[in-house]
């Protein structure tokens, strides 16, 4: 069996899960409930202000405690919009600041750890779809420099992106806010739209439940100076 075939079917299992809460609860019911607990998509925190100039910013930043990764996707189930969301606070990574510009940048997410409001979806999630066992992480890396520019709160950020051990390029805006020299974290948040099939993930379709062909991976990083 092809591997896109497995991802479907194993995929595909785990909407079978869901739509039996569907059944029980009824679907337009089930929909509200899940749009509900679906995490907001992350946003700068308030106490954020932008950052003064990228000369205060030089230097190597750590992603630590608070930051997290995960993915947004729709799915349609019995004609109602459900919106599903999964996160994980295991990331890692660091981030290089150095002549005006971010220089260097890796992100690297623990997928095995990645969970929504339901555990049959993860299990299918992580065993079937995105095959954990065998490709365990997500991970960014930059590829061209990304200038800062004074008082700035946004940046982009041109990189390699691999996801179930497939690299495709991705290019996207990302929010900075946080005084650089304090000594405390900068927050970096963002997301970047993505295809399953772009990553050997294909998306499943059972007649009373479909998948979107598209979803957004979401992030919000705590990024620690002198680590």
């Amino acid at each position: 069996m092809r591997r896109g075939t497995k991802v479907a079917v194993g995929v595909g299992a785990a909407i079978v899960v869901v739509g039996g809460a569907a059944a029980i609860f009824g679907p337009g019911l089930y929909a509200d409930w899940a749009n509900r607990t679906a995490d907001a998509a992350p946003t700068l925190e308030s106490s954020a202000v932008p950052l003064p100039d990228a000369e205060s910013a030089a230097g190597t930043w750590t992603v630590t405690d608070g930051s997290f990764a995960g993915y947004r996707l729709d799915e349609v189930l019995n004609g109602e919009d459900v919106t599903v969301t999964g996160r994980t606070e295991e990331v890692t990574g660091t981030v290089t600041v150095a002549g005006g510009s971010i220089t260097e940048a890796n992100v690297e997410v623990d997928m095995a750890s990645v969970a929504t409001d339901e555990a049959p979806r993860d299990a299918y999630f992580r065993d079937t779809a995105l095959q954990v066992g065998e490709f365990p992480t997500a991970t960014f890396e930059l590829t061209e420099p990304a200038a800062i520019e004074e008082g700035a709160t946004t940046v982009e950020l041109t990189g390699d992106l691999t996801v179930h051990g497939v690299t495709q390029p991705a290019t996207f805006e990302a929010e900075v806010a946080g005084d650089a020299t304090s000594g405390d974290p900068v927050q970096v948040i963002g997301s970047i739209p993505i295809t399953f099939a772009d990553f050997d993930v294909e998306a499943p379709s059972l007649g009373f439940v479909t998948v979107e062909d598209e979803g957004t991976i979401e992030f919000s990083l705590q990024l620690q100076p002198g680590q």
